[in-house]
Formats: C-alpha cells, sequence, structure tokens
C-alpha cells in the first residue's frame, strides 16, 4: 500500500479502509517510523478474530529488544481478519510495514474514529514535530 494514501493515528499505526459486502473493512498495520523506533522485534500478540475493539484502545501488543508495546486500535469495530503468518515471521513488519506486515482488518461499526485520524503530510508533520 502506498503510505502516501493511508490514515494515521496519533499512536503511529496506519489504516486503510475499503469496502467489503457494504461494510467498510480498515486494515491496520504500524508505521515505518513506528518499527524503526521500536527497532528489533521479537513477538507479536495478535487481537483475536471476533474481538471488539474501540479506537484508541490496545487491541495487541509487539515486543522489540527493548520495550512491550501496546498496539492502538484506530477504529472501533470487530477484527474480520489477523496476519497470522506474522507471529512466526516478524521480519515481514520491519521489511513491509505498509504491506506483507498488516496486523488486522476490522469490521468498522463506528465510522466517528475516521475523523480523527491524520493523512500522509500531517503525520509527517507530527513525526517532525516530535523529533
Amino acid at each position: 500500500m502506498d503510505p502516501e494514501k493511508l490514515l494515521y493515528a496519533k499512536t503511529h499505526e496506519w489504516v486503510a479502509v475499503a469496502e467489503s459486502e457494504g461494510q467498510k473493512v480498515a486494515t491496520v498495520g504500524i508505521s515505518k517510523h513506528a518499527v524503526e523506533a521500536l527497532t528489533d522485534l521479537v513477538f507479536i500478540e495478535l487481537p483475536k478474530p471476533g474481538a471488539k475493539v474501540a479506537a484508541g484502545e490496545a487491541f495487541c501488543e509487539v515486543e522489540s529488544v527493548k520495550a512491550v508495546s501496546d498496539i492502538y486500535s484506530p477504529v472501533t469495530g470487530e477484527v474480520a481478519e489477523v496476519n497470522e503468518p506474522l507471529a512466526d515471521e516478524l521480519e515481514k513488519i520491519s521489511d513491509d510495514p505498509y504491506g506483507d506486515g498488516w496486523i488486522a482488518r476490522i469490521r468498522i461499526t463506528d465510522d466517528a474514529a475516521l475523523a480523527a485520524l491524520m493523512d500522509h503530510a500531517a503525520y509527517e508533520k507530527m513525526i517532525a514535530e516530535e523529533a
């Protein structure tokens, strides 16, 4: 996916929204910036399919050699699918955070949270201001 066409949460998750069977589905991952900040990933606890998630709440976690970090859901809905191969192939997150490194697909049940997400330019500006 093209990072410039994605939406971003302040907590460094990216979102790609698509329509599927008349319903909005968000593919969620963590940004390249977040991957670089975490450095060497050693473990991911993926969310469970069917789990209800709320925008802004932790829905899985990733562990690096430095720390354990929560991954926050940028949308409200239900986990429709998880990227199971990530559990054994964490390098996909580092090598291709916007492609094979996606974490979950969430069926959006309330799209109000989408309005709080940033476009690529706003996200890049936020990163620059944090530096």
